[in-house]
């Protein structure tokens, strides 16, 4: 009980200290006109502009705790590349009243199983966002990091007719906790169930017969807060699904890190694992990508997970990159530029007004 005591005396101190706060953002407030059982709050981002001809993909992405939607997507960069590549984000938050420190209550079986609770919200957000956003419905991807990630695992489980593939980040695998003794338990690697009930628990999540959402799961070799057993959990309980074999069909390097990938009866890409060597417990981002910034649980490590993932799901395709690249490089400077410019007037305002304050400055 130690243990739990600590880890909970550690995430109040995160929760009163450290939550992300994005300061004014970029989101949209989602209304939700329809069921909302997990009494979630929901954001959206559109791209500025429509580069695409037809309906929009849709990103859903799911905050760690201690975090919210503005605060993640503002440490994520994912609105950002949205707007560079034209494909529409969700964001469901969490609310203190469901729980205090801002975690999806991935450890309930009441917010898990298809239609009931939290999922079932998130379902519900999805449909608003195909049906009012001009969304392709069978473009709908989804991620999450830590209680986030572990979510996510549970929204494919629960729906894998909805998604075409899940990131999960620092998560955990689906139905292996019951109770929040249990779900630290998990978070720490010990009791996991045998890789045959984690298979069956997914299995029988819904009656789906496939295909499959492909699974990318990303976390740091160095995580102290999940273990690194429960990526290694999360591939076996997908295995089962994508019929793929036991051992990897290939394993390389990307920006320096690892990444294993099996592939199906097709020779198609079902399941990555990408293994950050050396890090902690957070998403994996790249400041100098121009996506994303660091802050509590969002670690520059010089690897983009977003613009990684996105790739994988074909939303950002590298012939279209480079063709875009060249057209914005002005403008992106420009901006940037600019962006300089008011950091430091602001900063320059503040310390002005301080010293005026103290009487130093007139």
């Amino acid at each position: 009980m130690r243990s739990l005591s600590d880890t909970l005396h550690r995430l109040q101190r995160y929760r009163t200290n450290s939550v992300m706060d994005a300061g004014p953002t970029r989101l949209k407030r989602l209304e939700i006109a329809t069921a909302n059982p997990g009494n979630l709050l929901g954001w959206y981002y559109p791209p500025e502009t429509n580069q695409r001809s037809g309906p929009l993909p849709l990103v859903v992405v799911l905050h760690g705790c201690t975090q919210t939607a503005a605060g993640y997507d503002a440490g994520s960069g994912w609105s950002k590349l949205a707007d560079e590549f034209g494909f529409a984000v969700l964001f469901p938050e969490q609310s203190r009243q469901n729980n205090p420190n801002l975690c999806f209550n991935w450890f309930s079986e009441s917010h898990i199983e298809r239609d009931r609770g939290e999922v079932r919200s998130i379902r519900e957000m999805i449909d608003r966002m195909v049906s009012d956003h001009g969304i392709d419905p069978k473009r709908v991807f989804i991620t999450g990091l830590s209680a986030g990630g572990a979510m996510a695992n549970a929204m494919l489980a629960a729906y894998p007719e909805v998604f075409s593939g899940g990131a999960i980040i620092a998560g955990l695998p689906y139905g292996v906790a019951s109770s929040v003794p249990e779900a630290f338990d998990r978070m720490r690697g010990h009791g996991m169930p045998s890789r045959e009930r984690l298979q069956e628990r997914l299995r029988l999540a819904s009656t789906h017969v496939g295909p499959w959402p492909t699974i990318s799961v990303w976390h740091g070799a160095a995580d102290k807060t999940v273990d690194e057993l429960n990526a290694r959990a999360i591939i076996e309980q997908w295995k089962v699904m994508h019929e793929v074999a036991d051992r990897p069909a290939r394993s390389d390097a990307i920006d320096g890190y690892e990444r294993h990938t099996w592939t199906n009866k097709t020779g198609a890409d079902a399941i990555e694992l990408h293994r950050i060597g050396g890090m902690g417990h957070g998403t994996p981002i790249d400041t100098s990508s121009g996506y994303g910034s660091q802050a509590p649980y969002m670690l520059d490590v010089g690897i983009s997970s977003t613009e990684h993932i996105a790739r994988s799901w074909g939303l950002t395709p590298s012939f279209e990159r480079r063709a875009r690249s060249d057209a914005r490089a002005a403008t992106s400077n420009e901006r940037r530029s600019d962006d300089r410019k008011e950091a430091t007037s602001y900063v320059q305002d503040v310390i002005e007004s301080a010293l005026r304050s103290a009487g130093l400055l007139r």
